[in-house]
């Protein structure tokens, strides 16, 4: 099987390294393109066996899976690029959530997919997002999951839910990191502990929750009940949070479907 890849930004590339790196995807069955061809080569210097395209037509015909990590108002620009070229065998994987499976299987007459990945499959680990498209063959369905299985846990979401899980898993570091940064810096503003040791501390106590949960040693419910003790300080820590936090998440989660929703208004393919 020979994969193709349109676009070296930073989820193109995250890809394109972890799919190697976990043996998921061999170097040498793998053809990556970007509009700034500088930017591929630099690439293919840390991977030499991959393959780089001087244009898309050259990609696509190499590839029986293309995945397209563009933004999504470059769609249509790489939809008419390749529009009359596609096959029926091949796949077409979009990343991005306001671009629709179905508003590509109506221009294009190959299997789509979408596939929503996240920074945490740099480390083989975390959610990728999977919505089939009606003309997927089981044999693609089943390589896909098998071949994501290397970098993270695969998990099928249906449409209207992909802007609230793309929150979660792929949006989700980024909005922790923001919290967690200010976790940090109210260490020291309050109780003057340094940056780097509040940092050092937040890091740690961060990957040994993620063993917790990922071990299921506890779910996030009895985690919470087995440290807070009755009059203790984690009890005072919690009400504090209770009083204060109000609608932040409500807020986040308002703020990014509105966001997708106007994003996908401007999307024509």
């Amino acid at each position: 099987m020979k994969w193709g890849i349109i676009g070296t930004g930073n989820m193109g590339s995250m890809l394109i390294s972890s799919l190697i790196k976990s043996g998921a995807v061999p170097a040498e069955n793998l053809t990556i393109y970007n509009r700034t061809l500088e930017k591929a080569k630099k690439i293919q210097e840390g991977f030499p066996k991959i393959q780089v395209a001087n244009d898309l037509l050259s990609l696509q015909k190499e590839s029986d899976i293309i995945f397209v990590c563009v933004k999504p108002h470059h769609y249509k620009d790489i939809i008419d690029s390749l529009s009359g070229k596609w096959t029926e065998d091949q796949c077409l994987v979009s990343i991005t959530s306001p671009v629709a499976v179905d508003q590509l299987e109506k221009v294009t007459p190959c299997q789509v997919v979408r596939i929503v990945p996240s920074i945490t499959n740099h480390a083989f680990s975390g959610v990728s997002l999977f919505t089939f498209g009606t003309k997927i063959k089981e044999e693609n369905r089943q390589l896909l999951k098998t071949t994501f299985g290397h970098i993270s846990e695969p998990i099928e979401v249906e449409e209207r839910y992909i802007r609230v899980a793309s929150d979660i898993v792929s949006c989700g570091p980024a909005f922790i990191s923001y919290l967690l940064s200010q976790w940090i810096t109210a260490a020291g503003d309050v109780a003057g502990l340094p940056k780097n040791q509040a940092t050092a501390l937040t890091e740690n106590m961060m990957v040994g929750l993620g063993e917790l949960l990922a071990q299921k040693v506890m779910t996030l419910e009895e985690l919470m009940a087995k440290v807070t003790v009755k009059g203790g300080v984690t009890g005072e820590g919690l009400q504090a949070l209770e009083d204060h936090i109000g609608p932040l998440f409500q807020k986040m989660f308002e703020a990014t479907q509105n966001k997708h929703k106007e994003d996908k208004s401007h999307i024509d393919l």
